[in-house]
């Protein structure tokens, strides 16, 4: 019988690249072929795409790396099930494992004594990725870019109904470039100068989705990522693996006037103190229906207080030990939720507080960087 499509490869190497290509694909998708996972063996390697319509991501295993022990019998394509084939290839017995494609794409898989023939579908039916120009490319080190995605990925919105806002908005111009995010409840900004000047400039919005899916795919190892653009498409290059999502369109809104410049009350803690106690405040809030912690500021007495309330449980109350605090007496009531994911943004930094009135947003800033590192949050009226 003919053969389409034939290799051999180490199955754990296979199954790594596979986990991240699996990422872009779903199970629900209005275009049935999506559902599978896209191969295309030859002389230079194993070429992996998955794809939703929203991201695709597609991945090269490379023939010459002899970790991979990877053997191309036959150059071919194919594309098969996802789920089906990924689950077969974790279940395998043995440390190999070969893929042949017969006539009408028959594909068997054989580990050992262990053999599965599943059906497969014509790759040329696959939809093509978009074409993304290498004109305006940033890079920065994985390190770097994965931060700046926890930092500011936590404060997209979750809501559909203003969809501009479950993006990240990137903007590039004079070798700055910044990251915003905002749910209109709370804002997180980070800008980094490029350590390299570029004179790439840039005012994009990308899902935060697609940025969580691409932060999982940054390891320890990346050291570098490269961005690149198109009308509406981002490209994320990391090592021999391609990125790709869509951009969300529209205006995204003017975040820099919601920042204040001033405050009336400003305080500073350690973050990891802070945190963990707001974590023990959050245990009675969340079972109260409005779930609110208070804090109140007397820098008149040098006191801080932080207090939360459940009606059917009862309410914890605890004294703080600021490292400094300045101002106005103040008492203000907030979302402990947000309040915890800025905090964890800061890791173990000493950070400043910075209040203006109980109805308006406050700020937090680390003490070592006031300037290129921000969240905002908007307070809960309580009365």
């Amino acid at each position: 019988m003919l053969k389409l499509m034939q290799f051999t490869i180490n199955r754990a190497a296979f199954v790594k690249e596979l986990n991240n290509v699996s990422r872009a694909i779903s199970s629900k998708t209005t275009i049935p072929i999506l559902t599978g996972l896209k191969i295309v063996a030859s002389d230079t390697g194993l070429l992996l795409t998955g794809s939703n319509a929203d991201i695709s991501i597609e991945t090269l295993i490379r023939s010459d790396d002899p970790d991979i022990g990877l053997t191309v019998d036959e150059p071919g394509s194919i594309v098969l099930t996802a789920r089906f084939f990924s689950e077969i290839v974790k279940r395998l017995p043995e440390k190999t494992m070969t893929v042949s494609v017969k006539d009408g794409f028959q594909t068997e898989i054989t580990s050992g004594s262990a053999a599965f023939n599943i059906n497969g579908q014509d790759a040329n039916n696959y939809p093509h990725l978009p074409e993304v120009d290498a004109g305006d490319a940033v890079t920065l080190s994985g390190a770097v870019f994965k931060e700046l995605i926890s930092q500011t990925v936590i404060a997209v919105s979750n809501q559909e109904s203003r969809p501009i806002l479950t993006g990240v908005h990137f903007v590039l111009a004079d070798n700055q470039f910044l990251a915003v995010a905002t749910d209109s409840h709370r804002l997180s900004q980070r800008q980094i100068e490029l350590p390299t000047p570029s004179n790439a400039a840039f005012d994009v919005i990308i899902p935060g989705k697609s940025l969580t899916e691409l932060s999982r795919m940054i390891g320890d190892d990346d050291s570098d990522v490269k961005m690149q653009f198109s009308e509406n498409q981002v490209l994320f290059l990391l090592g021999d693996t391609s990125f790709y999502s869509r951009l969300l369109e529209g205006n995204y809104p003017d975040t820099s006037r919601l920042i204040p410049k001033d405050a009336s009350t400003t305080v500073e803690f350690e973050a990891p103190e802070l945190l963990a106690a707001v974590e023990r405040a959050s245990l009675l809030s969340h079972e109260s229906r409005n779930n609110v912690v208070k804090l109140t500021l007397k820098p008149s007495d040098h006191q801080v207080t932080i207090f939360s309330n459940s009606p059917d449980v009862g309410n914890v109350e605890e004294a703080l030990t600021p490292k400094t605090l300045d101002g106005e007496d103040l008492e203000i009531s907030f979302n402990p939720d947000y309040m915890k994911d800025a905090l964890r943004s800061f890791g173990q930094s000493v950070i400043r507080v910075a209040f203006t009135s109980a109805l308006r947003p406050f700020t937090l800033v680390p003490t070592e960087d006031t300037s290129n590192f921000i969240q905002l949050i908007t307070p809960v009226r309580t009365f």
